[in-house]
């Protein structure tokens, strides 16, 4: 998404741009849940896209004890949506003849008069200017700097989408409607409302997202669980049906034993849960000439910010300004890094300082965030919230 929003507003500012996808087929159906901050809602009607019905709207959020009692609760008016539906947005809106799929990018070279892209499949494309919005695992961002990677953070996230309807009723009246936490010692658990497929979001057809963070060390909990049946470690990630059928009875057997009857009844139907790996990616440069890297290629956030995609349209603003401002494309690079360096620091601090209560090991520092932001209260308000960024 960070390539079509950095796209769409090159587009506006009068460039002629083209995007590569290095996927063959359409994206569609990937990740889960997202929180549509104000911001990027903002974002998304400054492109002229249609915003009124990009999610599902909520005001409340509960946390749930044990014994499934509400503990806490406060109102937080959100729009929780899917990130199927706003890529679909963006997607349907870039002109399909300069959307490539299939192109992986190899590497590229530089010198004052332009940038050149190689591609896997030998092709190479001149231009003036090269953005790299290749997520995590960034091809731009190995070359350029090539230290710079994803870093464990101590826990993981079992995750999944669940149809609305096979959510039992008692359990949907009481959660479907709401930002729903459990707080198990050391863990939480949240479920909240997001659209249906293709966008659904009629009462009965949407889905319910579900996230449980639980830590889990580097070197043992972490590699079992990223090992699949033919004794396989998987780097980063596991496909979800390589996952380990212990593995997945575990983390059953420990919700029965953890959550709230109502967590469990959700549990009970998760049939192919996704497992993700929680990391940190911080850079310390996002211009390399005629090359930036910007989204979750340079700064890749834990989630309990959820400032994802609303940093990636940041990002893509940043750059289009500074462009503009400059009439030069290096120096134009070298604004829009010192625009956005520090505050996206600032939400990489911000999130692990929410997150480290969730952490498998801990340094004293951490130890002492945990405290401060592990309490019923400050989970309930803190999270998926930007403002406190700015606090």
């Amino acid at each position: 998404m960070s390539g079509l929003l950095s796209g769409l507003q090159l587009l506006r500012a009068g460039w002629d741009v083209d995007v590569y996808e290095r996927v063959e087929s359409e994206l569609s159906g990937r990740g889960a849940g997202i929180v549509a901050q104000y911001e990027l809602i903002d974002r998304l009607r400054g492109l002229g896209l249609p915003t009124d019905d990009l999610g599902v709207k909520i005001t409340t959020r509960k946390i749930l004890d044990a014994h499934g009692r509400v503990t806490s609760e406060i109102e937080c008016p959100q729009v929780l949506t899917a990130w199927e539906r706003v890529f679909r947005l963006l997607r349907d809106a870039f002109p399909a003849a300069h959307y490539h799929r299939g192109r992986g990018l190899s590497r590229f070279s530089q010198d004052a008069k332009g940038v050149t892209a190689h591609f896997s499949d030998g092709e190479t494309i001149v231009a003036d200017l090269l953005v790299g919005a290749d997520g995590i695992r960034s091809t731009v961002r190995q070359q350029c700097a090539p230290d710079v990677g994803p870093q464990y953070a101590g826990y993981t996230a079992w995750r999944a989408l669940l149809a609305e309807r096979g959510i039992p009723p008692e359990t949907h009246r009481q959660l479907f409607e709401v930002m729903a936490f459990g707080l198990p010692p050391g863990e939480q658990f949240l479920a909240y409302p997001v659209a249906g497929p293709n966008d659904d979001l009629r009462p009965g057809h949407r889905r319910t997202n579900v996230v449980w963070y639980r830590p889990a060390d580097e070197t043992t909990k972490l590699r079992w669980l990223l090992t699949d049946e033919r004794g396989t470690t998987h780097a980063i990630s596991i496909p979800p049906p390589l996952i380990r059928r212990e593995a997945i009875a575990e983390m059953r057997a420990d919700a029965e034993r953890l959550l709230a009857p109502q967590f469990r009844e959700i549990v009970r139907l998760i049939d192919e849960p996704i497992l993700q790996p929680i990391y940190d990616l911080e850079s310390e440069r996002m211009a390399f000439g005629r090359v930036a890297v910007l989204g979750d290629a340079a700064f890749v956030a834990r989630p309990h910010v959820a400032a994802g995609v609303s940093k990636a349209s940041d990002d893509a603003a940043a750059l289009v300004e500074s462009l503009k401002a400059e009439g030069d494309v290096e120096r134009g690079l070298k604004r829009f890094e010192a625009a956005r360096l520090e505050e996206n620091h600032s939400i990489i601090r911000r999130a692990r300082h929410l997150g480290a209560y969730l952490q498998a090991t801990r340094t004293q520092e951490e130890q002492a965030r945990a405290g401060r932001h592990s309490t019923d209260s400050a989970v309930i308000a803190e999270t998926a919230v930007l403002d406190f960024l700015y606090a």
